[in-house]
């Protein structure tokens, strides 16, 4: 990343807030809700051949919102069968706000969680040092993958824990979507060369199309209303823009001409439409399920 320019992730108050605003001015959501609700179930139908305990690990569970959703659905497919859920999640306070969600929603008492404070390669280590055998039937990855190094060699491993008939399921920003073009326009500008940040469906499907892994994939339309962005000052425009260019406080550390360009491509119809005075970008998100 240029060295003016200090990631968001630094900052994880601010990190959390842009956040929030996101999901608010977003459908990421509700697409995903709408994926769990009807596609998620024929695919969890197929895990597990039957057994009584189902090893599952969520990898960048954060809050657990979506897990707690995707274990209920699961339950519902395999309602005799325990489950052994590891949560790995490195925000302690994402970890504790999961913690209290669990233990205030009835009738989780068919799941054993552990808890991991720790990043994916921290888990790895962990899981290689312990020499662990165990293997899951069910791994996912939500909008995490941005946050590794090296997210085919995430891939790989994670896929290696996998049962016979698991499956490893990964939801990313589609390449299609504004985020892919940005992250092409201004990879070098924006993206931050410790972690892939700028990594999109397009790069996974092409690492497993190059190895012959089978996959499924699925579009999950979205968008976000980003029009406060074009406010000069305004704090909510600059917390979103904060959070599209992964940049801690973009509006006043980048280039006028960086920061010129980027209002610009974001208006552009390759990222967004204008429509009764809103600028709407294109938030699609893309699953892909790894057999």
């Amino acid at each position: 990343m240029a060295s003016s320019l200090q990631s968001l992730i630094h900052d994880d108050g601010r990190y959390q807030k842009s956040f929030h605003l996101f999901l608010e001015r977003s459908s990421e959501h509700q697409c995903m809700q709408d994926f769990i609700d009807n596609i998620l179930p024929d695919i969890l139908a197929s895990i597990g051949d039957g057994k009584s305990h189902l090893n599952v690990i969520g990898v960048g569970s954060g809050d657990g919102v979506i897990d707690l959703k995707m274990l209920s659905k699961l339950h519902l497919r395999h309602p005799g069968a325990t489950v052994d859920n590891e949560v790995v999640e490195p925000s302690g306070q994402q970890l504790h706000n999961y913690k209290v969600l669990a233990s205030q929603k009835p009738g989780l008492d068919y799941i054993t969680f552990t808890w991991n404070k720790m990043t994916s390669s921290e888990f790895e280590q962990h899981w290689k040092a312990k020499k662990m055998t165990k293997k899951a039937d069910f791994i996912h990855m939500i909008q995490m993958l941005y946050y590794v190094k090296d997210p085919e060699a995430t891939v790989s491993f994670f896929r290696s824990l996998l049962n016979k008939n698991g499956k490893l399921l990964i939801i990313l920003v589609s390449g299609e979507s504004g985020w892919g073009n940005l992250w092409r326009t201004y990879r070098n500008e924006l993206c931050n060369t410790e972690i892939s940040q700028c990594v999109t469906t397009r790069d996974i499907k092409s690492f497993l199309d190059s190895k012959g892994v089978s996959y499924q994939n699925y579009m999950l339309p979205s968008q976000m209303d980003i029009t406060e962005c074009f406010s000069e000052g305004d704090e909510k425009g600059e917390l979103l823009l904060d959070f599209l260019t992964e940049v801690l406080d973009f509006s006043n550390t980048a280039s006028p001409e960086l920061k010129a360009g980027v209002l610009e491509l974001l208006r552009h119809p390759e990222c967004s439409v204008e429509s009764n005075g809103k600028v709407i970008f294109n938030n699609n998100l893309e699953v892909i399920v790894i057999n």
